[in-house]
């Protein structure tokens, strides 16, 4: 039995990470998969064989709206449309205030929240035509708990946070439920550019005395987009190894 049998569903920056688990996961798990990507052409290659046959994806940076509503106008010819949305695709900089540019802020706010807002809004207009659809926006647990991290990043996921709640609470009438997962340390992505103190620290206050896995992650976040989870919506769920 399968999580997300006939499934079809969209994953933001798919070519390596959390993105990349998340396309292999919910392929697994019986979706047909789709994601784009920005840079990373050989990790999109190798994504794509991972995600099954019949798996897509385009080379579409969030912030491109063009580029994403070509992409969603071939996901309607070849599928018929989303069942799931998952904006994965984010940035961060291990910066200091006191180093941070007003460039850097704007690039890290661009690609988490505005690259999200815009992606959610391409999408729900099919989603809201056929009055159901599931979004999960992936937040991260500097987002909500006081830790620390670099400001622009920090801000960035703690409005995805709000971003989630507020659309959960205009789109829940369509039948759409939205909410957000917020890791704490992975074995990739974020995790990978800290330096060892940061990391020691974490883990010495993490409860299971580890980092987590990208396919932990991927598993749960199938979980929260199925039909098994039919009845959350608006919500942050932290998962952190319990810090």
């Amino acid at each position: 039995m399968t999580l997300l049998p006939g499934k079809r569903a969209l994953v933001t920056g798919g070519s390596r990470g959390l993105g990349r688990a998340l396309a292999r996961v919910f392929a697994a798990e019986g979706a047909r998969v789709a994601f784009t990507y920005t840079r990373d052409e050989e990790g999109a290659a190798a994504a794509l064989a991972e995600a099954g046959p019949g798996a897509l994806c385009r080379k579409a940076s969030v912030l491109d709206i063009p580029a994403t509503e070509a992409f969603l106008r071939e996901l309607d010819q070849a599928w018929g449309g989303l069942d799931i949305l998952v904006n994965n695709a984010g940035l961060s900089q291990n910066l200091p205030l006191a180093l941070m540019e007003e460039e850097d802020f704007d690039r890290v706010m661009d690609v988490n929240v505005k690259g999200t807002f815009l992606t959610s809004k391409a999408v729900l207009r099919r989603m809201i035509r056929k009055k159901a659809g599931v979004i999960l926006n992936i937040g991260s647990l500097v987002g909500v708990r006081m830790l620390e991290a670099p400001i622009h990043y920090t801000a960035s996921k703690a409005a995805v946070k709000g971003l989630t709640e507020a659309l959960a609470k205009e789109v829940a009438r369509y039948g759409i439920r939205v909410n957000c997962l917020a890791p704490g340390l992975l074995e990739d992505g974020v995790g990978r550019n800290l330096p060892d103190y940061r990391l020691a620290d974490y883990v010495k206050h993490c409860a299971l005395g580890r980092v987590g896995t990208l396919d932990e992650v991927a598993r749960f976040a199938a979980f929260l987009v199925s039909d098994l989870n039919t009845y959350m919506s608006g919500e942050t769920i932290a998962m952190d190894g319990g810090l």
